[in-house]
């Protein structure tokens, strides 16, 4: 079962991608797996940002798969759509990327290629599905067997309509379920479920138990059954996220200067609480 921690976008706090933080988090948390969640939309997103921009995020990533490979780790490289909820926005610059990355790091067994995050505002499946053919069959071209995900409509929860006709073709592709237990309860379980049922292979590549806004309280109560079902089912599990932005989705306190050596001191409550969850 993979573990780990999404850092926050790499064009806003690129600092805690570093090589002591990247071990830090594997020996001492409990960690096998890092995301490094790369915008596409949004300030200096990878897509809207100028050339120099795109470079400097470029580098970021190299740096990010080296610091996870020695530290161990799997990484898993995320093209991060949130506001351009349709993956097709950007799909020529996407097809490129991935294109890039996968030529790059198809000798790295731990790299894992996410090719969108949160389709959203009314995107359907086919359009999804429609794009990650064409970026699957990109990067099987230069990588016979890295792990794929595959994003779900309406932010990575319909994962029981992507059930009902997944991609054909292709093997280790899986497809991603999102979810903050202060937002999706039981309903969403039982959506996770029927897609399991079908045969779907699911990996949370993203979740929290603030809202879903990634603000606001915790609940605790409900992460708790969600970590039961992810058990169960052994799907692998990914916490958002590892910065200090002022909100309750952050593993670390925005009164905590450091980059690396946290300490339990320099945790919020959802950092404390998913630290624990890892070491189950």
């Amino acid at each position: 079962q993979l573990k780990g921690v999404s850092t926050h976008g790499m064009s806003w706090y690129p600092e805690y991608t570093n090589q002591k933080t990247f071990t830090q988090m594997k020996k001492k948390w409990g960690i096998n797996t890092v995301r490094l969640a790369v915008y596409t939309a949004g300030d200096n997103g990878y897509c809207t940002g100028d050339a120099k921009n795109r470079k400097a995020l470029e580098k970021k990533i190299d740096q990010g798969v080296q610091y996870a490979t020695k530290a161990g780790l799997y990484v898993i490289i995320d093209w991060h759509i949130l506001s351009d909820g349709n993956p097709k926005t950007y799909e020529k610059q996407s097809l490129a990327f991935f294109k890039k990355m996968a030529s790059k790091y198809k000798k790295n067994t731990n790299v894992i290629y996410e090719i969108c995050n949160e389709p959203n505002g009314g995107t359907s499946w086919e359009t999804i599905r429609s794009y990650a053919k064409k970026v699957v069959k990109a990067i099987r071209a230069r990588d016979k067997n890295a792990v794929i995900l595959v994003g779900t409509p309406n932010w990575s929860q319909d994962v029981d309509i992507a059930a009902e006709r997944p991609l054909k073709g292709y093997k280790n592709v899986m497809y991603t379920l999102h979810f903050y237990a202060g937002t999706h309860g039981e309903y969403l379980r039982e959506k996770a479920q029927k897609a399991l049922d079908k045969g779907l292979p699911l990996f949370v590549s993203e979740f929290g138990i603030s809202d879903a806004s990634g603000n606001g309280n915790l609940n605790k109560t409900e992460g708790s059954k969600w970590m039961k079902f992810l058990r169960k089912n052994k799907i692998g599990y990914v916490g958002w996220n590892l910065s200090n932005k002022d909100e309750s989705s952050a593993l670390l306190k925005s009164s905590c200067k450091k980059t690396s050596g946290f300490t339990n001191g320099n945790l919020t409550p959802w950092g404390k609480w998913l630290l624990k969850e890892f070491k189950k």
